[in-house]
């Protein structure tokens, strides 16, 4: 089974301790939610996890998953990551060869977003909830076993927000591992790490 465990996290940055004695075990199948006020270090512990940031103290081991080229973790930052010139199609294309993706399913997983039609249109011409769409299409792409997701819901209507609430449990019940930022809880049964005072992480 995947695995994630946090032993004694701790975190500096800017002089200010993000986080400090955080522990935590998330395994496959779970939904986690990084919670916390703006500037608790939400970010940052997930992209210690993701493995994209190394300035820390303490010990992030991975159980069931092998690290390095052709990653199952999937991290999709706050903002949308796209090319504005290409299309949505293209902007896809690109990302899943980067990240080893499968890109036959991607006018699909457009399909899926409330995207179809938009193949060709150039994400310039795009609203913000539009290209967000686009970029959470990739969470429709087969291939990963992890999803990192910063704000995965930001610019998104009611609708566009209970699509991806019932992707991320779909992924979770497959046996994937879900652990994203958001004020927003995806379900009741989810996990929470609370950042922001260290009686919280100490927890």
């Amino acid at each position: 089974m995947i695995e994630v465990q946090a032993q004694n996290l701790f975190c500096e940055r800017d002089a200010k301790v993000l986080f400090d004695g955080l522990n935590f075990c998330a395994r496959g199948g779970e939904i986690w939610q990084v919670v916390g006020p703006n500037g608790a270090g939400k970010t940052t512990l997930l992209r210690i996890i993701a493995g994209l940031f190394q300035f820390y103290e303490g010990e992030l081991g991975w159980k069931g998953i092998e690290r390095g080229a052709n990653s199952p973790l999937l991290y999709l930052g706050h903002r949308a990551g796209l090319r504005e010139e290409l299309t949505a199609i293209e902007n896809l294309s690109w990302l899943a060869a980067l990240h080893d993706q499968s890109q036959e399913n991607i006018p699909l997983a457009l399909e899926a977003v409330g995207l179809a039609g938009y193949d060709t249109v150039a994400v310039a011409d795009m609203s913000a909830g539009q290209k967000r769409r686009v970029a959470l299409a990739r969470l429709w792409l087969p291939g990963k076993q992890v999803w990192i997701l910063d704000e995965p819901f930001t610019a998104l209507d009611k609708d566009g927000v209970a699509l991806i609430e019932q992707r991320l449990r779909e992924f979770a019940q497959e046996g994937g591992l879900v652990i994203y930022t958001s004020h927003h809880k995806v379900d009741a049964t989810s996990e929470q790490i609370m950042l922001g005072t260290f009686k919280e992480q100490k927890q």
